[in-house]
């Protein structure tokens, strides 16, 4: 058993070849020992070279329910009233402690994928100031 750290992607290639090869062997064996410290360094190795980010809030939700064959509906208690589950799936609200802790209990979806920050939304677009164009505002300031 010739094992040594997955420092390369030459390494990892080599290391999961040898997994191949040594796939199925029984546990206790030599082979077997091989195959699990192998196997804990790809993991390993991956985890810190290809990580993977945690969903949004709210297509984790929306992920959930359509799991579970349920719709927005079923969040009414859970969030809150009809109208602010509406204003959260849409993202004009963000989760409260309240509504992450009651997530987590009723759909068991993990907090720490809930207590992420909404995601990144084009800002609302605002209308000019008595009808006048921003163009129109920004020439009236420069002079």
């Amino acid at each position: 058993m010739d094992i040594k750290p997955i420092r390369s992607e030459a390494d990892h290639e080599t290391a999961l070849r040898r997994i191949e090869a040594l796939w199925g062997a029984h546990a206790g064996t030599t082979s077997g020992d091989e195959l699990d410290v192998l196997a804990t360094l790809v993991e390993a190795y991956e985890r810190e070279q290809y990580p993977v980010d945690l969903p949004d809030p709210i297509q984790a939700i929306r992920f959930r329910l359509e799991q579970e064959g349920k719709d927005y509906r079923a969040l009414v208690g859970v969030i809150g009233q009809r109208t602010r589950v509406y204003e959260v799936m849409r993202g004009d609200r963000a989760l409260s402690l309240n509504m992450i802790r009651n997530l987590h209990r009723n759909l068991r979806i993990p907090a720490e994928v809930l207590i992420q920050p909404k995601s990144k939304r084009k800002a609302p677009r605002r209308r000019p100031l008595r009808g006048q164009s921003f163009q129109k505002r920004s020439q009236r300031q420069a002079r």
